[in-house]
Formats: structure tokens, sequence, C-alpha cells
């Protein structure tokens, strides 16, 4: 398991990786501010921390000097000739309930730069209202965990990127709209007869959208939900942003028997019972997999599908200031 980065958001956008060597010298911090954690610095920044004089190495937010001494953040320049005040409290969470409060805009596009048209940030926050306990509930930590999960896990469904390209694999979530070779409705293989939900003529039910929804048995109960009939008209998880995204939220947030909802599992409402712990499953992103396609991902060696889904998440719970947090992988858990 990986050391877990503070709770609080951190951008660094101009880092300079500057060894940072511990200094006996006295110096005088006259005048120098103490650190202060609502407060972001910028390259040549200087700022007091438990009576010590630090200079800044690029553009922090959230970061105290002390937190990784070997990453170069703060150059040590000697103990203060007196103490200073001690720091101030925490920031305290972000302000308002819902998703954009803890996802701007900005850090989107960063984190998918390449997305297709249809996956817009507009798209997704249009989206997000209609599920208002989405990456709502919990503490700070445990929506932006959620918020990343969920990310992670759709990047990883439709992503275009390869072990060399620019900007890294994980650079390239949300890039297919729909699974490759399937555009023009040559893909009949996810039609499956129930009676429920029969499948409509000349239709095909392919991986479509965020989570790349498949098989009539999941267009019609997630249309259901939505209030549109994805049955007849099963393009428009392809080619309407809010829809799409719409139905991967559908997907995250709604328990399907025996398997609790991937919502329920990030934001502590799921306690595992008796039979799932002794069968491995535990909270955190490997259940979330579990729940997506454990079938052919979980309770087997980790291989190079469950390794992309943990790269996204864990690049994402990065951009967001958390920790990815425990059980993250699941190739002990027992799939369903």
């Amino acid at each position: 398991m990986r050391s877990r980065l503070p709770t609080a958001l951190l951008w660094i956008t101009s880092l300079l990786l500057i060894s940072t060597n511990a200094s006996a010298q006295s110096v005088s911090c006259a005048g120098v501010p103490v650190w202060n954690a609502t407060t972001t610095y910028v390259l040549g920044n200087k700022v007091v921390f438990n009576n010590t004089l630090y200079q800044v190495n690029g553009t922090l937010a959230n970061v105290p000097p002390d937190y990784c001494p070997a990453c170069g953040w703060y150059t040590n320049l000697g103990t203060c000739g007196t103490s200073p005040p001690p720091p101030p409290p925490p920031p305290p969470p972000p302000s308002g309930d819902g998703l954009s409060a803890i996802l701007s805009r900005t850090v989107y596009e960063e984190m998918f730069p390449r997305h297709h048209a249809i996956f817009s940030y507009d798209a997704l926050i249009s989206a997000a209202a209609s599920f208002p306990s989405f990456a709502t509930q919990g503490t700070t930590t445990q929506r932006k965990q959620e918020l990343a999960a969920f990310l992670g896990n759709i990047g990883h469904e439709t992503t275009g990127g390869w072990p060399t390209a620019p900007g890294g694999p994980q650079a390239w979530g949300l890039y297919f709209a729909q699974e490759v070779g399937c555009e023009n409705g040559q893909c009949t293989g996810y039609c499956v007869a129930v009676p429920e939900w029969p499948c409509a003529p000349g239709k095909t039910y392919h991986g479509r959208g965020p989570i790349q929804l498949s098989y009539n048995y999941n267009y019609g109960p997630a249309g259901r939900a939505l209030g549109i009939d994805l049955l007849n008209n099963p393009e428009r998880v392809a080619t309407d942003g809010v829809v799409s995204f719409k139905t991967a939220l559908w997907f995250w947030m709604t328990a399907q028997s025996p398997k609790p909802s991937a919502h329920a599992v990030m934001t502590g409402g799921w306690t595992p019972s008796s039979q799932d712990v002794s069968l491995g499953r535990q909270p955190g992103f490997g259940m979330t997999i579990n729940i997506i396609n454990g079938g052919l991902e979980c309770q087997r060696p980790t291989d190079a599908r469950v390794n992309d889904r943990v790269a996204f998440y864990q690049r994402f719970t990065g951009m967001l200031g958390v920790g990815m947090g425990s059980n993250v992988y699941c190739d002990t858990m027992a799939h369903y």
C-alpha cells in the first residue's frame, strides 16, 4: 500500500526537484510569514514552519514543508533566531455539496486532455445533478476517493492509450464513446433473450458510454431508471453526453444483488458480511473492479487490465490530493 497524500488539494504546476538539505545555521526570519495551509505559494516564496525558514521550489498549496523532505518541494535555509507562532489549523472542507465543489473544469480537462467531444465537463456536471448522492456523501476524503474511483474506472473502460502514448497511457481516458469496431452495427452478439427487455429489430447493444453499457438487459433497466427508451434508441448512449454519463452514474449508484453499489463501497455505505470477509471482499477501489468486471479481472493474479484501472485511480487521487486508501486490488477477492 502506498503512503497517503494530504487530504487537502495539492497542485504542483511548476515543480523544480531541487534537493532539500537541512541546515543547522541560525537565520533571521523577521518579516517572513508563517506557513499557512490556505495560501498558495509560488517559486521563490519564503515561509517559516516549525521555527525553520524554507524557500518554495514550485507552486504549492496545502503541502507543509515536513510532508516530503526528499521531494525537494522546499529548501531548508536554517533555524530561525526566534520561534514563530504555531501554524494555523487546516482549511475547512470544500464549500458546497455538488460535484463541482471538488472537481473543477480545469482539473477535469487535465485528467482527460484527449476526451471525446461528448464527454464534456458540462455533460458530467449536468448528469451528476440527477444523482445528488454521487461524490457528496462522507468525508471530503471519501468524496474525492469515490470521484477518483469512478473516473478511474471509466477512464480505463474508454481508454485510447498505449504504453508509449504521449503524456502517458492514463492521459487518454474517455477517448472512445463506444466499443471499437462496433460503430456500424456489426456487433450483434450483445442480445440475450430476456422477455422483459426484448431487443429491438436492427439495434445493437454493444458497449457504449463511459462505463461501456452492454447487453439489452442493462440498456433496458438503465433506460427505465432514466426515463429514456434505450432499448429502441441505444445509440443515444454514444451520441448524447448527458445521457451517456447518466448511464455510467446509474450503473455506479445502483446495487445489483448480490453486488453492492460501487457508490456504497467507496463511501462507507456497505458493510461486508462475514461471508464477504471470508471471500476477501472489502471496501475499496478493488471492490469497484469486482462489481464492474470481477468475473474476468478478480480472484486471479493481477493483470494488465487491473493495473491500468489502478494507474488511472492513482493518477486521479493524486490530482485530487487524496490517498488511494486500502484494498486497491482484487486478486484475493472472490468474484460474484
